[in-house]
């Protein structure tokens, strides 16, 4: 008969990003714990508050199934001697597996007889597998722990209780010293204790005692109460999913009210309100009916409706001062000078082995330009990059960003207006900064995607220099990031760039001009090898056989549209009724090039038989057209197989004359120079 379990983690507030991650990370423990116990289930789900980590387990067997497994071992004449007495081999054999000699059987298998042994266990029951669930809890990893007490162990916050139930039975056991039982904790504002007769009345007792622990129901709630207060005054509502999942998991009883502030202090910047209310406060933005921003807010309260009105002069008191000191430093700010500013920063550093942010600019501007004329900018866009590169941080020793780090490159675009700067180079000032996450939004203007992209490129080339590379998930300076925003930028744009090419290019120019620079670009290879790194991971998307990101990444190959391109067709074709014999000829070729120790200009003299003047003839003309798209190469490298497959039937490469020998080989390298600038073949797997 199916049961149901309940196991709820009690602890002090979580942080609210960790929340749904170690969630879902029960959840998945859960699984993982039960099956490989044999323990049948129907579904695991995750429940949560900032309070309590919990899952509920659906239809879990009663018992574990029962196995039967048979082992085969040595053969009889090593089993046993010629007495029939039982050998050593014999004997450790069974004993590896708890049985006895007794229990051995000989079955013959072509013509020999083996000893077989059967093992039989009885599952036992799920209330004596699930009192081992401790190990499930003291599993979890968090991005930080904390240690409390005397107590030797970590955990994100102390644990103050641990429910767990098998439908109406206690499982009994400890786990970070905290003992099992069926009560667990209400609200902070609630009275009371929730006591659980069994996992069916977990969420309605807790809802008794103002706890939603469903935390889809929750989400809902706030939802539904948000989208009732709009419509009550008529504001328009655009919510922001991020904030919406922090806000969620800030709360065990969501209650949604509504704030308002002074209308003068619409005459600042939309982006510091909207900072002040959604950065600082967790507070949601409302707009009018023309979605202008209107002076209110719609926050959400961790509890009931009692006290409410409090509750908004408290968060009205409070947003009020932060508004204060942006109407303050916005006033400020508007006095400065941006070549003032600029002079500023000669003097804050970038990085201690790295140089000034002065000199961290001059870089980008150098990079900046090289990058210009690849991607062909006209004169005027020229002009702007190169104003914007001289002064693009300037904002960074403003009051304002001083005050909200937040607004860096947005408060530039702002002050750059207001100082006469051209429409170009404030947005690009703003642009450059993105994309600030992985998916997030990419520059539109080619000014401030070039200027991103130099301001990012000379970060990984400079903190790589002074040895300062991200190694496993330990990346400090972001660097993986902003690596990852230059190829969304280039691929966004459709740049076809040569990044080996561009890289030898900024080398050359920042090391030639060491004294302007300040630095020498080193490790070029490892950089390079970086971004390729970061190439593998966007695809790795879109394309989900290893073997294919490995071999179009792995290629003699540096443009990143190109290694786009040869990922998609390799995963076009693979599953081609042709697609493993083309594969293994070329990889027959590539593997044998390895071999050729001089490049030779193929002598045809020197060919003895018709296939290789055939494939010579092909690997020409191969040559004279392999300036197409990467489908039409794969389609020309492919009508080379059956050429392939002729020639190395009929032609010994490796032969013992030296000059027919190198020929041969320069032949062929000749070809697999061609092939691996489309991919590395050799790392696909067609068996």
């Amino acid at each position: 008969m199916a049961k149901d379990l309940l196991l709820e983690i009690g602890l002090e507030e979580m942080p609210a990003h960790v929340v749904t991650p170690s969630m879902n990370q029960l959840v998945q423990k859960t699984q993982k714990f039960l099956k490989e116990n044999r323990l049948d289930f129907e579904r695991v789900e995750g429940l949560s508050t900032p309070r309590r980590l919990a899952v509920k387990v659906y239809g879990l067997a009663e018992k574990q199934a029962d196995t039967k497994e048979e082992f085969k071992g040595p053969a009889k004449k090593i089993a046993m001697d010629e007495a029939g007495n039982w050998s050593k081999a014999a004997i450790g054999f069974v004993k590896g597996k708890g049985l006895d000699v007794s229990d051995i059987t000989f079955k013959e298998i072509k013509g020999v007889e083996y000893v077989h042994v059967t093992k039989a266990e009885q599952g036992k029951l799920a209330s004596e597998i699930l009192v081992h669930l401790n190990s499930v809890i003291e599993s979890l990893t968090f991005p930080v722990s904390m240690r409390w007490a005397d107590f030797d162990y970590d955990y994100i916050r102390p644990v103050h209780w641990i429910v767990a139930l098998l439908d109406e039975e206690i499982i009994p056991f400890t786990a970070l010293n905290v003992a099992t039982g069926r009560t667990s904790r209400p609200h902070r504002l609630a009275k009371g204790t929730p006591t659980f007769t069994s996992p069916k009345n977990y969420e309605e007792e807790l809802k008794a005692y103002q706890v939603i622990v469903n935390p889809d129901a929750r989400k809902k709630m706030i939802v539904e109460q948000m989208k009732t207060l709009a419509s009550e005054h008529s504001w328009h509502l655009e919510i922001d999913e991020k904030l919406l999942e922090e806000v969620n998991n800030l709360v065990e009883f969501p209650t949604v009210f509504a704030g308002k502030y002074d209308e003068k202090y619409l005459e600042l910047p939309s982006e510091v309100l909207v900072t002040s209310m959604k950065e600082h406060q967790r507070f949601f933005e409302v707009y009018d009916e023309n979605k202008q921003l209107s002076p209110h807010f719609i926050s959400v309260r961790n509890g009931g409706v009692e006290f409410i009105e409090n509750v908004i002069a408290g968060n009205e008191k409070v947003l009020v001062a932060r508004l204060e000191d942006g109407e303050f430093f916005w006033n400020e700010d508007k006095h400065l000078k941006i070549n003032d500013l600029v002079e500023k920063l000669s003097k804050v550093t970038f990085h201690e082995k790295i140089g000034t942010l002065t000199q961290h600019m001059k870089r980008t501007g150098a990079i900046a330009q090289i990058l210009a004329d690849l991607v062909g900018l006209t004169g005027t866009q020229k002009e702007d990059l190169k104003r914007a590169a001289s002064i693009y941080k300037f904002d960074l020793v403003t009051n304002m960003v001083g005050e909200f780090p937040e607004l860096q490159g947005v408060m530039g675009e702002k002050y750059a207006l207001l100082q006469g700067e051209t429409i170009s180079v404030a947005q690009a000032i703003r642009e450059h900064y993105l994309p600030i996450s992985a998916e997030g939004e990419l520059p539109v203007s080619k000014v401030g995607a070039v200027l991103a992209i130099a301001d990012k490129l000379d970060s990984l080339y400079s903190f790589f220099s002074v040895d300062l590379i991200p190694s496993g998930s330990n990346d400090p300076y972001a660097l993986r990031r902003f690596v990852q925003g230059v190829i969304r930028i280039m691929e966004a744009f459709g740049w076809d760039i040569d990044f080996a090419l561009l890289q030898e290019q900024i080398y050359t120019h920042i090391n030639e001009n060491i004294d302007e620079y300040s630095i020498t670009f080193s490790h070029d290879r490892q950089a390079l090898e970086f971004v390729k790194a970061r190439i593998r991971q966007l695809l790795s998307s879109k394309i989900k056989r290893h073997d294919i990101l490995d071999a179009a990444v792995k290629a003699n190959q540096s443009r990143i549209t190109e290694i786009f391109a040869a990922a998609q067709v390799l995963d076009t074709h693979a599953n081609d009724e042709t697609f493993r014999d083309i594969i293994e000829s070329l990889t027959r070729v590539v593997n044998l090039a390895k071999k050729a120790t001089v490049a030779l200009d193929v002598n045809t003299t020197l060919f003895e038989n018709e296939h290789e003047e055939k494939l010579h003839e092909k690997i020409v003309e191969l040559a004279q057209n392999y300036d197409v798209s990467a489908s039409e190469r794969f389609e020309l490298l492919s009508s080379l197989a059956p050429l392939i497959v002729n020639y190395f039937d009929n032609t010994m490469v490796m032969t013992d004359d030296e000059k027919v020998k190198n020929n041969r080989l320069s032949e062929l390298k000749r070809l697999a120079t061609m092939i691996t600038s489309f991919a590395a073949v050799d790392e696909l797997i067609v068996k």
